[in-house]
C-alpha cells in the first residue's frame, strides 16, 4: 500500500518519542501489503475498527494511540487522517477528521 503521509507520523513521534517504534513498525507492515477488502485488514489487525467511507481505526502501541486512516482499495492507497493519544481521539469525530 502507498501511505500518505509519513510526515504526519514523523511529526507525531517527534512530540511523543515512545510512539516512534510502533508507528515505524505499522508503516513498514502496511507499506508491504495490499488490502483489497476490509477483511484483509481485519485478518492482520484484529482490533481494527471500521467506519463509513472506508475509514479504519488502528490501535497503536497496545492501544496507547489511535490512528485513523482512509483506505482506497482500488488504488492501494492509505491516507492518514489522524494520529493521537486517546485523550486527543476523544475530542474528535473519527468520521469527519
Amino acid at each position: 500500500m502507498r501511505i500518505i503521509s509519513r510526515k504526519v507520523l514523523k511529526e507525531f513521534w517527534e512530540t511523543h518519542p515512545q510512539a516512534e517504534i510502533p508507528l515505524r513498525a505499522w508503516f513498514a507492515e502496511v507499506e508491504k501489503t495490499v488490502w483489497t477488502t476490509p477483511q484483509d485488514i481485519k485478518n492482520h489487525y484484529r482490533s481494527a475498527d471500521f467506519l463509513k467511507n472506508n475509514r479504519v481505526i488502528f490501535n497503536i502501541s497496545g492501544n496507547r494511540y489511535r490512528l485513523i486512516a482512509m483506505v482506497n482499495y482500488s488504488y492501494n492507497i492509505v491516507y492518514i487522517r489522524f494520529i493521537g493519544t486517546h485523550k486527543e481521539y476523544d475530542r474528535i469525530n473519527p468520521e469527519t477528521v
